[in-house]
């Protein structure tokens, strides 16, 4: 049986952190910054405090980040999905979504992951190097870019701008 080929983001279905399904069409005509999270990684606070600054300036003008948490890195998420989310909304005050835990390389990567990786490679091949790799995607479900772990979400923030405005 061939492996179905996706089109778009909206074609991907994910779990929330109760494990419920969410179809990603629900965020259609949205501009998304998706992100691979962890709790004990040296850039989690600064990615939540800033993601949290982009989150509240936008939200309310189509933008949505969905976090994924990723424990593929230095074993830097090993939670359950309470304590994660006790870590991201209590003490990062995190409002966005934050999703069920995944693994974002290898033969058990989520479908979201495989696709984004195909949309942009990063500079060393199309593996995740790391937490807080983020992939911007266009109000169509098209991936226009991806960043770097170490990019700070605030430098992303004129792209995000200018996707929210196209």
């Amino acid at each position: 049986m061939a492996e179905e080929v996706t089109k778009s983001i909206y074609d991907i279905t994910v779990k929330d952190m109760n494990g419920n399904d969410v179809n990603l069409s629900t965020y259609s005509g949205k501009v998304l910054l998706i992100v691979n999270v962890a709790s004990k990684c040296g850039l989690t606070h600064s990615n939540y405090k800033e993601m949290n600054v982009l989150y509240e300036k936008y939200k309310d003008k189509g933008f949505e980040i969905l976090a994924f948490p990723c424990n593929q890195f230095a074993g830097q998420e090993p939670g359950s999905n309470e304590e994660i989310k006790e870590v991201a909304c209590t003490m990062f005050k995190a409002e966005f979504p934050i999703f069920d835990k995944i693994e974002v390389n290898g033969k058990n990567a989520a479908p979201l992951y495989k696709f984004l990786k195909t949309q942009k490679g990063g500079i060393f091949g199309d593996g995740i190097k790391w937490n807080f790799t983020k992939f911007l995607v266009a109000k169509d479900g098209k991936v226009v870019e991806r960043y770097a772990p170490t990019t700070s979400p605030l430098k992303i923030e004129k792209d995000i701008q200018k996707q929210l405005e196209a």
